[in-house]
């Protein structure tokens, strides 16, 4: 009894030094500008381990230098409650476990109607805010359990305690996905539209914004009719959205 004890207290003094840990990475990104995320180098060494080779565009870009229609076709498309909320939108979250229920039933039901036909992938919505979706990328793996997103939910609060509401949009802005190897706002602007992001017309602010839910995906598929219209939907929310 007294070494399974002892084994517990090893494990929650893990744990407790593990959650110190990430709160002084995060509490350090108020001064200093991360050089890399958990996720982008998951991405690197998916890479080189697929093709032995790197690619890699990626250039930091102050806020201030950031296309103002950028942060407003992000938070528009990703999280039009951005500047209010605490880091958590309980309701979004709801909303995205009802549809996700729904799709669940009604694949199950299609395979009792029909169990000889394929049955096509299900759709899993998520509510996540900017604020989830920087913590996962920043600290966390990949994989999707009840473990996993309660440590986002902690670092989540962390980051929104810890640094402003700017800072943690100039932080996702500087590392989200927009390609196969292209992160950051600068880096998706020069490789799509050849300028900076500072010189982001609107349209184009949009159109990089509706990319963001499967930027590898729509890479490959930049004429989309879903992506056009899409990008005249966020153009047409970009005025009401609160920047920072």
């Amino acid at each position: 009894m007294r070494a399974l004890l002892r084994w517990i207290a090893l494990v929650l003094l893990a744990l407790a030094g593990l959650q110190l840990f990430f709160v002084a990475r995060i509490a350090a990104m108020a001064v200093l500008d991360p050089e890399s995320t958990s996720f982008q180098r998951s991405e690197a060494w998916a890479q080189i381990r697929q093709s032995g080779t790197l690619r890699w565009r990626q250039q930091w870009l102050p806020y201030a230098q950031i296309s103002d229609h950028l942060k407003r076709a992000v938070i528009a498309s990703e999280d039009d409650n951005f500047v209010n909320h605490d880091g958590v939108e309980w309701d979004a979250i709801e909303k995205a476990w009802e549809r996700n229920a729904r799709a669940e039933a009604q694949a199950a039901k299609q395979q009792t109607q029909a169990p000889d036909r394929p049955l096509r992938p299900i759709k899993i919505r998520g509510g996540s805010t900017i604020t989830q979706q920087l913590a996962k990328n920043l600290l966390l793996s990949g994989e999707r359990n009840l473990v996993r997103k309660g440590q986002e939910f902690m670092l989540t609060l962390a980051l929104e305690q810890l640094l402003s509401k700017q800072r943690i949009l100039e932080i996702y802005l500087n590392n989200v996905e927009w390609g196969n190897g292209v992160f950051g706002a600068e880096a998706a602007a020069q490789h799509y539209f050849k300028k900076s992001a500072r010189q982001l017309s609107a349209f184009e602010a949009a159109r990089l914004a509706v990319m963001l839910p499967a930027p590898k995906r729509f890479e490959k598929m930049p004429n989309s009719a879903y992506l056009t219209g899409r990008t005249r939907t966020i153009m047409a929310r970009m005025g009401s959205a609160e920047l920072p």
